[in-house]
């Protein structure tokens, strides 16, 4: 479990933690998933006397700047919010100059599991469930943090039902500096739940999270995202060119003010959607006063080459390109040394 640095230091081989493994004073219990950059475990804090959950970081992310960065802004974000739908941390700190967060360990399962066993969930219950995700989302906006990554991996369901909201690693907080992750392109975010603006390379803002909210209850209500592809590009594509499938016309019986719900969510611009999620909340209890006119939105006007000028593709363009060149550069040299 422990490899001897040559300056002396120990260094924590993190994917070989096992049961029993004592990391700090955590004692392992369970590895639990494998997210990203980090390791996520059930432990026991012998100081605490409680489970908690353990999120570690592999030392590749230890390594990369913009890695780290993401692991700080979490660490800074759970260590600040308090709300019933959101995972609450509890300690944070470094052994073996690996640092890790602790916080509750939620008994449950994913949104995504759920989904994947019942959608489509009857509507009653999808925005229930919804409006309570949502009331931890408005929580952290008013505190100034907005999460940019909302999807139904990141959503535990408990098992009464309450939702968590967890992985705050792209979240923007007050006078964060921007993050240049360490990719191809300057969008960050999930492609099926990213607004069009995160697909632009935008930072995005509270407006950003009813997108993606929009997108898990369109999902939760109809089994299938709002938009699919082949590929991540495709996908992104539709989100700044496409229009979803109504709902009220997918033969599920859904009433037109809960498609007005959503599809006033998910519009393309900003200014076209809720303008906060208290209003979004509002909406879910007065589904009555929907403006229906979202519903005859029209495919927005101009190329399907539209994507093609974004950031996002020319970030991905560079940087294909500069792989060809390297490639090149590399051919060119190995015909002179023959």
């Amino acid at each position: 479990m422990i490899d001897r640095a040559s300056d002396g230091y120990d260094i924590m081989t993190l994917h070989m933690l096992q049961v029993g493994d004592q990391f700090d004073r955590f004692q392992i219990l369970s590895h639990v998933a494998q997210g990203g950059m980090s390791d996520i475990y059930r432990a026991y804090d012998v100081v605490g006397k409680r489970e908690v959950s353990l999120k570690i970081p592999d030392q590749a992310m230890i390594g990369d700047p913009t890695q780290y960065e993401r692991f700080q802004r979490e660490l800074e974000v759970t260590n600040t919010l308090r709300h019933p739908a959101i995972l609450q941390g509890l300690d944070s700190g470094t052994f073996n100059r690996t640092p890790y967060i602790a916080t509750e360990f939620v008994e449950g399962r994913s949104l995504r599991l759920l989904m994947d066993d019942e959608a489509p969930i009857p509507p009653d219950r999808a925005l229930a469930l919804l409006r309570s995700i949502a009331e931890g989302v408005a929580y952290c906006h008013d505190n100034g943090v907005v999460h940019r990554d909302l999807k139904p991996e990141n959503i535990l369901i408990r098992p009464d039902g309450r939702p968590v909201i967890i992985d705050f690693g792209l979240a923007l907080t007050r006078g964060a500096h921007r993050v240049t992750y360490a990719n191809l392109t300057a969008a960050a975010g999930t492609p099926e739940y990213m607004a069009p603006e995160q697909v632009e390379g935008q930072r995005g803002d509270r407006r950003t999270d009813i997108y993606a909210l929009g997108a898990i209850l369109y999902e939760m209500l109809s089994a299938r995202p709002p938009f699919d592809g082949d590929n991540n590009l495709a996908i992104m594509a539709q989100h700044l060119r496409g229009l979803p499938p109504r709902l009220d016309r997918l033969g599920l019986g859904l009433d037109p003010a809960v498609a007005a719900i959503v599809a006033r969510c998910l519009a393309r611009k900003p200014d076209d959607r809720y303008g906060d999620v208290h209003d979004l909340i509002g909406a879910i209890d007065h589904p009555e006063t929907a403006d229906l006119s979202v519903l005859d939105a029209k495919e927005p006007g101009g190329d399907a080459s539209y994507f093609f000028r974004t950031d996002a593709f020319k970030g991905i363009a560079i940087g294909a390109g500069l792989l060809l060149a390297f490639i090149g550069l590399a051919v060119l040299l190995q015909a002179l040394h023959r």
